[in-house]
Protein backbone atom coordinates (compact mmCIF):
# COMPACT_ATOMS: atom_id res chain seq x y z
CA UNK A 1 0.00 0.00 0.00
CA UNK A 2 1.64 3.28 -1.03
CA UNK A 3 1.10 6.04 0.84
CA UNK A 4 0.23 8.95 -0.73
CA UNK A 5 -0.24 11.71 1.36
CA UNK A 6 2.91 13.02 2.15
CA UNK A 7 2.21 14.52 6.02
CA UNK A 8 1.23 11.35 6.33
CA UNK A 9 4.03 9.47 4.89
CA UNK A 10 6.48 11.34 7.49
CA UNK A 11 4.79 9.25 10.49
CA UNK A 12 6.25 5.93 10.65
CA UNK A 13 3.14 5.22 13.42
CA UNK A 14 0.39 6.63 11.29
CA UNK A 15 1.48 4.52 8.01
CA UNK A 16 2.00 1.58 9.84
CA UNK A 17 -1.43 1.92 11.08
CA UNK A 18 -3.00 2.13 7.77
CA UNK A 19 -1.06 -0.94 6.20
CA UNK A 20 -2.35 -3.37 9.33
CA UNK A 21 -5.76 -1.58 8.50
CA UNK A 22 -5.69 -2.75 4.98
CA UNK A 23 -4.48 -6.12 5.32
CA UNK A 24 -6.91 -7.18 7.69
CA UNK A 25 -9.28 -9.74 6.58
CA UNK A 26 -11.91 -8.18 9.28
CA UNK A 27 -11.51 -5.10 7.96
CA UNK A 28 -12.52 -5.42 4.98
CA UNK A 29 -14.83 -7.61 6.35
CA UNK A 30 -16.72 -5.18 8.32
CA UNK A 31 -16.62 -2.62 5.39
CA UNK A 32 -18.24 -5.27 3.12
CA UNK A 33 -21.29 -5.99 6.37
CA UNK A 34 -22.00 -2.26 6.80
CA UNK A 35 -20.41 -2.13 10.04
CA UNK A 36 -18.45 0.92 11.46
CA UNK A 37 -15.35 -1.36 13.27
CA UNK A 38 -14.02 -4.52 13.20
CA UNK A 39 -15.05 -4.48 16.55
CA UNK A 40 -18.27 -5.77 15.61
CA UNK A 41 -17.08 -9.32 15.34
CA UNK A 42 -15.87 -9.83 18.79
CA UNK A 43 -18.72 -9.59 19.89
CA UNK A 44 -20.58 -12.08 16.74
CA UNK A 45 -17.58 -14.07 17.97
CA UNK A 46 -18.62 -14.32 21.74
CA UNK A 47 -22.11 -14.18 21.19
CA UNK A 48 -21.72 -17.46 18.50
CA UNK A 49 -19.81 -19.52 21.32
CA UNK A 50 -21.77 -18.26 24.76
CA UNK A 51 -25.60 -17.46 23.28
CA UNK A 52 -25.93 -14.96 25.87
CA UNK A 53 -28.13 -12.89 23.46
CA UNK A 54 -31.79 -12.46 22.15
CA UNK A 55 -34.81 -11.00 21.02
CA UNK A 56 -37.04 -9.06 23.16
CA UNK A 57 -33.84 -8.62 25.50
CA UNK A 58 -32.91 -4.99 27.16
CA UNK A 59 -29.25 -4.34 26.57
CA UNK A 60 -26.96 -1.95 27.35
CA UNK A 61 -24.13 -1.14 25.41
CA UNK A 62 -20.91 0.80 27.51
CA UNK A 63 -18.24 2.09 25.49
CA UNK A 64 -20.02 2.16 22.17
CA UNK A 65 -18.63 4.21 19.89
CA UNK A 66 -18.86 4.12 16.89
CA UNK A 67 -21.89 2.07 17.07
CA UNK A 68 -20.63 -1.29 15.69
CA UNK A 69 -21.65 -3.47 18.94
CA UNK A 70 -25.09 -1.63 18.88
CA UNK A 71 -25.48 -2.26 15.43
CA UNK A 72 -25.12 -5.87 15.28
CA UNK A 73 -27.27 -6.47 18.39
CA UNK A 74 -30.17 -4.39 16.32
CA UNK A 75 -29.75 -5.89 13.02
CA UNK A 76 -29.93 -9.29 14.24
CA UNK A 77 -31.92 -9.01 17.42
CA UNK A 78 -34.56 -6.31 16.24
CA UNK A 79 -37.19 -6.74 18.84
CA UNK A 80 -34.30 -5.92 21.76
CA UNK A 81 -34.20 -2.44 23.24
CA UNK A 82 -30.58 -1.25 23.40
CA UNK A 83 -29.38 2.03 25.61
CA UNK A 84 -25.43 3.14 24.01
CA UNK A 85 -23.12 5.48 26.39
CA UNK A 86 -19.89 6.45 25.49
CA UNK A 87 -17.45 9.75 25.44
CA UNK A 88 -17.61 9.74 21.67
CA UNK A 89 -20.99 10.86 20.00
CA UNK A 90 -21.87 8.25 17.15
CA UNK A 91 -23.81 8.30 14.41
CA UNK A 92 -27.50 7.50 15.29
CA UNK A 93 -28.49 4.21 14.85
CA UNK A 94 -32.35 3.33 14.90
CA UNK A 95 -33.59 0.96 17.44
CA UNK A 96 -30.94 2.45 19.74
CA UNK A 97 -31.02 5.74 22.63
CA UNK A 98 -27.66 6.76 22.77
CA UNK A 99 -26.08 9.13 25.62
CA UNK A 100 -22.30 10.59 25.01
CA UNK A 101 -20.52 11.21 28.23
CA UNK A 102 -18.43 9.68 30.93
CA UNK A 103 -20.05 6.47 32.15
CA UNK A 104 -18.47 6.81 35.40
CA UNK A 105 -20.52 10.75 36.60
CA UNK A 106 -23.28 10.78 37.84
CA UNK A 107 -24.97 12.34 34.87
CA UNK A 108 -24.56 9.56 32.92
CA UNK A 109 -25.54 6.86 35.64
CA UNK A 110 -28.01 8.76 36.36
CA UNK A 111 -29.33 8.54 32.55
CA UNK A 112 -29.27 4.84 32.39
CA UNK A 113 -31.30 4.60 35.74
CA UNK A 114 -33.69 6.78 34.35
CA UNK A 115 -33.72 5.04 31.01
CA UNK A 116 -33.86 1.53 32.80
CA UNK A 117 -36.44 2.86 35.35
CA UNK A 118 -34.09 0.99 38.02
CA UNK A 119 -35.14 3.78 40.32
CA UNK A 120 -38.99 2.03 40.83
CA UNK A 121 -38.58 -1.56 40.05
CA UNK A 122 -36.99 -3.00 42.77
CA UNK A 123 -35.05 -5.50 40.39
CA UNK A 124 -33.35 -5.42 37.61
CA UNK A 125 -34.29 -4.46 34.39
CA UNK A 126 -31.46 -5.23 32.46
CA UNK A 127 -30.94 -8.10 30.47
CA UNK A 128 -27.21 -7.81 28.97
CA UNK A 129 -24.18 -5.64 29.85
CA UNK A 130 -21.98 -5.33 27.81
CA UNK A 131 -18.85 -3.05 27.75
CA UNK A 132 -16.28 -2.19 25.41
CA UNK A 133 -14.84 0.69 27.46
CA UNK A 134 -11.18 0.97 27.35
CA UNK A 135 -8.99 3.40 28.74
CA UNK A 136 -6.55 6.04 27.10
CA UNK A 137 -3.28 3.98 27.01
CA UNK A 138 -0.14 5.73 28.01
CA UNK A 139 2.07 2.55 27.09
CA UNK A 140 3.26 1.60 30.54
CA UNK A 141 1.63 -2.13 30.95
CA UNK A 142 0.80 -1.80 34.69
CA UNK A 143 -0.42 1.39 34.54
CA UNK A 144 -2.84 0.48 31.47
CA UNK A 145 -4.01 -2.61 33.44
CA UNK A 146 -4.83 -0.40 36.50
CA UNK A 147 -7.16 2.10 34.37
CA UNK A 148 -8.63 -0.68 32.72
CA UNK A 149 -9.18 -2.88 35.97
CA UNK A 150 -11.32 0.77 37.08
CA UNK A 151 -13.60 0.67 34.00
CA UNK A 152 -14.16 -3.17 34.58
CA UNK A 153 -15.02 -2.44 38.42
CA UNK A 154 -17.97 0.25 37.44
CA UNK A 155 -19.43 -1.94 34.59
CA UNK A 156 -19.48 -4.88 36.62
CA UNK A 157 -21.34 -2.33 39.91
CA UNK A 158 -23.37 -1.22 37.01
CA UNK A 159 -24.06 -4.80 35.75
CA UNK A 160 -25.08 -6.39 39.70
CA UNK A 161 -27.52 -3.04 39.82
CA UNK A 162 -29.17 -3.27 36.42
CA UNK A 163 -29.26 -6.86 35.64
CA UNK A 164 -32.33 -9.53 35.99
CA UNK A 165 -31.71 -13.02 37.14
CA UNK A 166 -29.71 -14.64 34.98
CA UNK A 167 -29.27 -12.21 32.74
CA UNK A 168 -25.08 -11.59 31.19
CA UNK A 169 -22.31 -9.41 31.73
CA UNK A 170 -19.87 -9.14 29.20
CA UNK A 171 -16.28 -6.71 29.62
CA UNK A 172 -13.29 -5.94 27.90
CA UNK A 173 -10.30 -6.63 30.11
CA UNK A 174 -6.78 -6.76 29.49
CA UNK A 175 -3.92 -9.64 29.58
CA UNK A 176 -3.50 -10.71 33.25
CA UNK A 177 -7.30 -10.98 33.37
CA UNK A 178 -9.33 -9.22 36.59
CA UNK A 179 -7.47 -8.98 40.64
CA UNK A 180 -8.35 -11.98 42.47
CA UNK A 181 -10.72 -9.85 44.31
CA UNK A 182 -13.04 -8.71 41.59
CA UNK A 183 -12.37 -12.18 39.87
CA UNK A 184 -14.09 -13.91 42.87
CA UNK A 185 -16.79 -11.16 43.14
CA UNK A 186 -18.33 -11.91 39.57
CA UNK A 187 -18.54 -15.72 40.23
CA UNK A 188 -20.24 -15.28 43.02
CA UNK A 189 -22.98 -13.19 41.21
CA UNK A 190 -22.69 -15.13 38.21
CA UNK A 191 -22.68 -19.53 37.25
CA UNK A 192 -20.61 -19.11 34.46
CA UNK A 193 -17.72 -17.22 33.81
CA UNK A 194 -15.29 -17.54 31.15
CA UNK A 195 -12.08 -15.73 29.89
CA UNK A 196 -12.10 -14.77 26.22
CA UNK A 197 -10.12 -13.82 23.76
CA UNK A 198 -12.70 -13.60 20.30
CA UNK A 199 -10.45 -14.51 16.99
CA UNK A 200 -11.69 -11.08 15.62
CA UNK A 201 -8.96 -9.21 18.91
CA UNK A 202 -5.36 -8.75 17.09
CA UNK A 203 -2.91 -10.73 18.15
CA UNK A 204 -0.46 -7.99 19.60
CA UNK A 205 -3.31 -6.54 21.37
CA UNK A 206 -3.68 -7.47 25.15
CA UNK A 207 -7.44 -6.87 25.22
CA UNK A 208 -9.56 -10.10 26.75
CA UNK A 209 -12.68 -10.39 27.62
CA UNK A 210 -15.15 -11.83 30.63
CA UNK A 211 -17.88 -13.63 29.77
CA UNK A 212 -20.33 -14.19 32.81
CA UNK A 213 -24.15 -15.86 32.24
CA UNK A 214 -26.47 -16.75 34.52
CA UNK A 215 -26.59 -13.28 37.04
CA UNK A 216 -27.68 -14.79 40.31
CA UNK A 217 -29.29 -11.53 41.78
Amino acid sequence: MKILNKKIASHKSSVAWLQRQAADPYVARAHRDGYRARAAYKLIEMDEKYHFLKNNQVVVDLGAAPGSWSQYIVRTYPKSKIFAMDLLEITPIPGVEFYQGDFTTDAAYSWLIHKLNLENAGAGTVDVVVSDMAPNTVGHKKTDHLRQMVLLEYAFDFACRALKPGGAFVAKSFTGGTTNELLKQIKERFQNVHHMKPPASRKDSVEMFIVATGFRG
